[in-house]
């Protein structure tokens, strides 16, 4: 089953009757409470909001947004609030977290804690999911924006972790490219020799549910009538689900290209933890944290 847009995605959600509740942490900010009521209007969350009392009942009151005041948890800096969000996951109190106003660093502080955190033993990575206007389907892009410079281990992991979040929005087998300027394999290009060691291990069955296409370059995955100009046969051409990328300078710009030249619309979250994170910039609008939490609310168990 293929997502064609956001609004099949958003369809999805709203189909499903088990609304999430979402931890946001530092939710004193403008465009995540707007956000965030949007998606509880459309009854995909229940928000749980944790910071800044005060100042979130200012936001809320600018936002024109009732909600029960008593319900808002107040804390005295923004690593407690990270500390509260990530006790409220390990008590079942919260489906998944949302980063507010706060560093980034300190959220992922509280997630990575060895005694209270959230880890699971596998690798945390980023995990975006793009409309294209130019493109027939909804596609992912991973990682532009945890893993730096991932070993082929990693990539494999990296894998996994969005098959898992594929299989979770309904997809049986989703199809993968593993980007690289060229598509041959070359040692001294080494995300080239990775590409085919995770292809290889698709074929060999360590990694599953989905099909491992790699070495491959950009315009051959994208468009059919080159890649049978240089004689690439392959179901992913045209066709892919998932784009894995050699380091996170690739995704970051490849993601960013995508939205400001060809007027994508992205989700993001983090995943590999116990539950997705919404990590959304400072800089994103409503929308994105809002179609954010629409992708974590369907990734969340």
């Amino acid at each position: 089953m293929d997502l064609k847009n956001f609004n099949d995605l958003i369809t999805k959600v709203k189909d499903n009757d088990n609304i999430k509740k979402v931890a946001v942490v530092a939710a004193q900010d403008e465009h995540t409470l707007e956000a965030v009521f949007r998606a509880r209007r459309d009854h995909i969350v229940k928000p749980v909001l944790i910071g800044d009392k005060p100042k979130i009942k200012d936001v809320l009151k600018s936002l024109n947004v009732e909600f029960d005041e008593d319900e808002i948890i107040h804390v005295s800096s923004d690593f407690e609030a990270a500390e509260k969000a990530v006790e409220f996951i390990n008590e079942n109190k919260a489906d998944f977290i949302m980063k507010g106003k706060l560093q980034t660093a300190d959220l992922l502080k509280a997630v990575v804690n060895k005694e209270k955190g959230l880890r699971t033993g596998k690798v945390m990575s980023h995990v975006a999911i793009l409309e294209v206007p130019s493109y027939h389907k909804l596609i992912s892009v991973t990682d532009g924006g945890m893993m730096m410079y991932p070993s082929v281990e990693e990539k494999k992991e990296i894998i996994e972790n969005v098959v898992d979040v594929f299989r979770k929005l309904g997809y049986k087998c989703p199809l993968i490219a593993v980007m690289t300027a060229v598509e041959t394999v070359n040692p001294k290009m080494p995300e080239t020799v990775d590409a085919d060691i995770l292809k290889k291990m698709n074929q060999s069955g360590k990694i599953k549910d989905c099909i491992v296409e790699g070495p491959v370059s950009y315009d051959l995955i994208m468009n059919k009538e080159s890649a049978a100009i240089k004689g690439y046969n392959s179901p992913i051409t045209g066709n892919v689900d998932i784009l894995i990328s050699p380091n996170i300078t690739t995704g970051n710009l490849l993601s960013k290209a995508l939205i400001e030249s060809a007027g994508a619309k992205m989700a993001g979250m983090i995943v590999g933890a116990k539950v997705p994170i919404v990590l959304t910039s400072r800089g994103s609008t409503s929308e994105e944290k809002y179609l954010s939490l629409v992708l974590s609310a369907s990734a969340a168990k």
